[in-house]
């Protein structure tokens, strides 16, 4: 195992789309065992294949519940909105207001090939949202809301000027 540089702001490679895993082989595997090592590294929750350089559809995920491996994942269902703050390991230093489903249903397949279907809400489906959106080249910040949008959500709770 290695630990891989991740890519930031500014390296093109982000904004690429990435391409579907045709067959799950040891090097798939090497790759998703660098990825996890360098997300932990670095205390990160979740690392998409783009971020190390590799435009395949690859994620891990370890928002505290053990680590997650996905292999081509996709979100096929959509349930509520939440508004909740963001920030990503290719985006130091930034975060912002991400309006995301309050539920998802992800169709992946494991490290072993076989398919799998997660329903998740909380950080984990933050993070499954996050890193499938780095697969298709969308950060973050594309989606960070402005203050108006913001208005609109008055659950959301910020900090006051001057706060940190």
């Amino acid at each position: 195992m290695a630990v891989r540089t991740i890519r930031t702001l500014g390296d093109e490679i982000l904004r690429k789309k990435s391409r579907k895993v045709e067959q799950v082989n040891e090097r798939i595997i090497t790759i998703l065992e660098d990825m996890a090592e360098t997300m932990y590294s670095v205390g990160g929750l979740g690392l998409a294949g783009v971020q190390v350089g590799i435009l395949r559809r690859l994620v891990v995920i370890d928002v505290g519940e053990g680590l997650v491996k996905l292999i081509n994942p996709e979100i096929v269902k959509q349930e509520g909105e939440e508004v909740e703050e963001e920030a990503c390991l290719s985006v130091p230093e930034e975060s912002g207001y991400v309006l995301r489903p309050q539920t998802v249903t992800v169709k992946a397949c494991n490290e072993k090939g076989e398919e799998v279907t997660i329903t998740a809400e909380g950080l984990f489906k933050k993070a499954l949202c996050h890193e499938i959106d780095h697969l298709d080249g969308v950060l973050f910040i594309d989606r960070v809301l402005n203050e108006s949008e913001l208005e609109k959500f008055p659950e959301v709770i910020r900090p006051q000027e001057g706060e940190e």
